[in-house]
Order: C-alpha cells, then structure tokens, then sequence
C-alpha cells in the first residue's frame, strides 16, 4: 500500500520499507563479501551500491510481477513512472524478515532476487553512474560544469525536483526526479547522450 493511496502511517508501506531497506543492504554485503574475498572494500560498496539503488530494485520488482500488486493512486501518473515499485520490494523484504527470520530472508533475497534477476557481471562491467562520469570528463577537459536545482513542485502527493546541467554556463540537458540526486542522474544520462560518446571519450 503507497501512501499515495492511504496517508496513515500505520497501513502503508514505508515503515515496512525502512526495514527491508537496512536488512537487504546487510545480506548484499555479506554475500559480495563472500563472493568476492579478494576485492577491495571501494569495489565491494559499489557494486552493493549497484544493486540496492533504486533503479535495480524497480526493475526486479517489476520482472517479479510486483506492480500487479502495489496499490497506489493511478490517477498520479509520475508515480507509475517512479521507483514506488523497488520501494515495495523492499517492505516485503522487511515483511519477510519480521514473519520467518533473518536466514530465511537471506535465502529469499539471494535465491529469489540476485540469482534469478540480477546480473552481476552486467552490474560489474557497466558504469551507469552518469554523474561520475560527466564530472570526470569536464575535470579532464578543464570545463566547468555545474547542477543546478531548477524547479521543485509538488506531482501528486511527492515533490518532484528539475535539475539542470550547467557546461561553461550553459544549460545543456535537463532531467526531473522524486529527489535531486535521482533527478541529477536523469540528467546526466541526456547531457551524455547529447555530447556524444566521442565527445565525452576525447
């Protein structure tokens, strides 16, 4: 249940989610600690960073058919578009773990979600973090590049932040988000897609 369907505290899921949230990134780092005894503590936080971000979760919520299931306010159209759905996924993690334990909750969440979702290679290999990158390349070519916070409105019962992307002083993309650092990310994906990957690699 979204609060977006029902306010009370007590009958949605964001309790709930608070739980899941701090046990599922408990497991992943077990489990990464295990997986890979040779990696470096820098190494291991990112990929764990990798998994339990929003965008990960959203999308195995969604390949697990959890969006069949949320009940939330359809007539706010950003928040079928939002991460609502990776939010879910982590309350039933906590409703796991408060209903049969914390070993039975590792064997849903290492079994149930990383084995049959994620790709840890693909996860590995894959640099989406667009921010990290556009920052490194205007380090390297001496730009100056700035984020900028555009606008903040309430969509729905959420607030929603633009944030735009400034090189040299002029605003190159734009991107919105439930929070800055999401809607930074959005924004760093078109900047990248607008200078262009020969671009970004001189």
């Amino acid at each position: 249940m979204h609060r977006s369907k029902l306010e009370e505290v007590q009958e949605n899921n964001e309790r709930m989610e608070f739980l899941g949230d701090a046990i599922l990134g408990a497991i992943i780092a077990e489990y990464l600690f295990k997986k890979y005894p040779y990696r470096t503590e820098g190494y291991l936080t990112e990929l764990r960073s990798r998994i339990v971000r929003r965008e990960t979760l959203n999308n195995v919520a969604l390949r697990m058919g959890l969006n069949k299931m949320v009940q939330y306010n359809q007539n706010d159209r950003g928040l079928s578009r939002s991460h609502i759905f990776g939010n879910a996924l982590e309350a039933l993690i906590g409703a796991v773990y408060l209903d049969q334990g914390f070993a039975k909750t590792r064997r849903f969440i290492i079994k149930q979600m990383v084995k049959n979702y994620i790709d840890l290679d693909i996860l590995e290999s894959t640099d989406t973090n667009y921010k990290n990158q556009l920052l490194s390349w205007a380090q390297r070519s001496g730009q100056v590049l700035t984020f900028d916070t555009m606008e903040e409105r309430m969509e729905g019962t959420r607030k929603l932040f633009v944030v735009g992307i400034m090189l040299d002083g002029v605003l190159v993309a734009s991107g919105s988000g439930y929070n800055k650092k999401e809607a930074g990310q959005v924004a760093a994906q078109k900047a990248l897609e607008i200078l262009g990957p020969g671009e970004i690699g001189g």
